[in-house]
């Protein structure tokens, strides 16, 4: 079981972080109280299916449950290989933050947020001292701060949670596909609709497909879809991004579409990558005679 507590200021980019290690298979849980850490690692240790990656959030919420914090953190690395995440920035940075999103200070009172920001710090001595890793975000911004993540825990936890990518189908007439990050639009390509026998069928079918791609365009829209599609997806990773959406429309959703979205996913999975293929409105128009 890997384990990595990810502590720090408040407003310092936790959030972040922990959305990083969601991406990427971890279980999370945000400010669980130092003491309870061990007996809720030990709960997992027992549960079915075998949590194999954790993430804890620690900061300065649980500042009343940090007695012992240092044997607490301590325990943790030694007895447990776990890596502690301490995400800083400065004072000024985290002040602008807070007045950015005039959110006042949690632990403040009536005190002023530099005030509750001194505190803090004095809180999370111990914490920070026992740091694997210290990540200043006070001059990142969070596609930085996300590329470090990954540089630096990129191959840690469920790489299948990783990056993933989703081929979808859908038809223009049923509404665009929404989450889609890239859409194309194969609208242009022959019909089977217009084929008395294809059109019962759908772009499972290998007489349909077979229709599709008999059209000189067609082949040539596929390999170059390829092709770009996979010169992209390098760069998707690199800026840390966890999923592509591709959506592929024609009008019905029910035969251009499914073809080739069908062959794109089996062209990009061949090239090591994990896909999902899905085909939204495949069942909507059932033709019969």
């Amino acid at each position: 079981m890997k384990i990595i507590v990810v502590a720090g200021m408040l407003a310092a980019g936790k959030s972040v972080a922990l959305r990083f290690f969601q991406d990427r298979g971890f279980y999370c849980v945000d400010n669980l109280p130092p003491k309870l850490i061990d007996t809720f690692i030990e709960l997992l240790d027992k549960s079915e299916p075998k949590t194999e990656n954790i993430a804890i959030v620690l900061d300065v919420r649980g500042s009343a449950f940090f007695d012992d914090i240092d044997e607490i953190l301590d325990s943790l690395k030694n007895e447990r290989g776990a890596d502690v995440l301490y995400i800083d920035a400065d004072d000024d940075v985290l002040i602008s933050r807070y007045k950015k999103n005039r959110r006042k200070h949690l632990i403040s009172g009536n005190d002023r947020i530099e005030v509750a920001i001194k505190k803090e710090r004095k809180s999370m001595e111990e914490v920070k001292k026992r740091a694997d890793l210290i990540i200043d975000t006070s001059k990142l911004l969070e596609r930085d701060f996300e590329k470090i993540l990954h540089d630096c825990y990129g191959k840690t936890g469920d790489i299948s949670s990783e990056f993933s990518i989703n081929i979808s189908s859908f038809g223009f007439k049923y509404g665009i596909l929404h989450d889609a990050d890239i859409v194309y639009d194969v609208r242009f390509l022959p019909n089977p609709f217009y084929v008395k026998e294809l059109k019962p069928l759908t772009g499972k079918n290998q007489e349909v497909s077979d229709y599709v791609f008999s059209f000189d365009e067609s082949k040539e829209f596929m390999d170059k879809l390829e092709d770009i599609i996979a010169f992209t997806i390098p760069y998707y990773i690199k800026e840390g991004k966890a999923q592509l959406v591709i959506g592929i429309g024609c009008t019905g959703g029910r035969h251009r579409s499914v073809a080739i979205a069908s062959e794109l996913a089996k062209r990009i999975e061949e090239k090591g990558y994990i896909v999902t293929e899905e085909h939204r409105d495949i069942s909507k128009d059932n033709y019969q005679y």
